[in-house]
């Protein structure tokens, strides 16, 4: 970044040097944050058993204990891919 040197300045040559230096700095920051995020994808108990290859009762009592996070809607259950996907990531030998 350059010097500016506010004596004889104008304010319109402050305007023009804070949008040369100032705003795209802004900008990658800004794009860097608000990048689309890919939806959630939900599993039910079935496809969570057969990808961690258990059976449902351990499924349950992971559950109950908090190790996977449930989530209701009316009589379903799901899980998010994305907690079982770190489940597994934080779970290996």
């Amino acid at each position: 970044m350059s010097i500016i040197q506010f004596i004889g300045t104008t304010p319109n040559d402050l305007i023009q040097e804070i949008k040369k230096e100032i705003i795209p700095e802004l900008k990658e920051q800004l794009k860097k944050e608000f990048q689309p995020k890919e939806p959630t994808s939900y599993l039910t108990r079935q496809e969570v058993c057969k990808l961690l290859h258990i059976d449902l009762s351990t499924l349950h009592r992971w559950r109950k204990e908090g190790t996977l996070i449930a989530y209701g809607l009316g009589n379903r259950i799901y899980f998010k891919r994305n907690d079982i996907d770190e489940f597994i990531n934080l779970n290996r030998l």
